[in-house]
């Protein structure tokens, strides 16, 4: 089978990779809506969801999609379409809607080429019925396969803290069909890479978010810790500085000239003088092998 790979740009590509709940929304995209349509307290369905992962040895994604479909039986058909209608009444952290445009403006007016890209344990479908789900270059989430009725059948796609990383790795090559298992393996000498890892961005709120960190970090990219600027609760973030897994951190607001929008803008320029130096490398390195030959 052909799978689309994309190609190296004729500029810089910086990588904006977001997980989703608390990172672009105050609370997980489950607990806003859906639980409560089902008859059940949000710290219950949580609990009743763990305890089916625990005691099956189960992996918790898998656990929360089950405990989902167990919990509309009777109640309502749980279909694509109406996970996209609960997925539009989630709440998004300020500034958020408008984000993306600016910072894409922002890195064309620097010679750079900004994506956005969702890499999350939550649910996909849901993602996809929210008002920016069309910002996003890819969304990776967790998902259900659907009959022919848009019921799901079986899950998809389960995505945990684990295998996040290779996401990041399909971004970095171009190749981002999650059945491309060729292209994401192939070697590519470093000056054809589209996306180096140096140009990658993650923003993350937990633990679930530490493999991609510290993925990110180990390659000169840029991680940040977010947090809830209502709560000021900065416990999570001080853990994940202290401990080498992020760089930086910043309240969860998206607005204009917030301290993520500054923090963003610097790495946008700081990618920009890089590129520069590392073009003049590579044309270095080119005129080299061509006169050795």
């Amino acid at each position: 089978m052909e799978y689309e790979r994309l190609k190296k740009e004729d500029r810089p590509v910086l990588a904006v990779c977001y997980d989703f709940d608390r990172t672009l929304s105050p609370d997980d995209m489950q607990a806003q809506g859906f639980i409560q349509s089902v008859g059940e307290n949000v710290k219950e369905f949580w609990r009743q969801s763990n305890e089916l992962a625990k005691s099956n040895d189960m992996d918790m994604n898998l656990a929360y999609m089950l405990t989902m479909v167990k919990k509309c039986k009777g109640k309502f058909y749980m279909t694509r379409e109406k996970l996209a209608e609960y997925g539009a009444g989630v709440k998004l952290y300020d500034g958020v809607p408008e984000w993306f445009d600016r910072i894409d403006e922002y890195g064309d007016s620097r010679g750079i080429i900004v994506e956005h890209y969702i890499i999350s344990s939550g649910l996909k479908e849901m993602i996809e019925g929210t008002k920016i789900a069309k910002k996003f270059k890819k969304i990776y989430a967790s998902s259900f396969a659907f009959d022919e009725y848009g019921v799901p059948e079986w899950p998809a796609q389960t995505i945990n803290y684990t295998n996040k990383t290779q996401f990041l790795f399909r971004i970095e090559k171009g190749c981002l069909d999650i059945n491309d298992h060729g292209g994401v393996n192939e070697y590519i000498p470093p000056e054809n890479i589209r996306v180096p890892l140096r140009n990658i961005v993650y923003l993350g709120d937990s633990d679930t978010d530490i493999p991609c960190m510290k993925l990110v970090n180990s390659y000169g990219g840029h991680s940040i810790g977010v947090y809830d600027g209502a709560t000021g609760d900065k416990s999570k973030v001080y853990s994940l500085l202290k401990n080498n897994r992020i760089r930086y951190f910043a309240p969860a607001d998206y607005t204009e000239g917030s301290e993520i929008d500054r923090l963003v803008k610097a790495i946008i320029d700081k990618t920009a003088a890089y590129e520069k130096l590392e073009q003049k490398h590579v044309n270095d390195l080119l005129e080299t092998r061509n006169a050795q030959k």
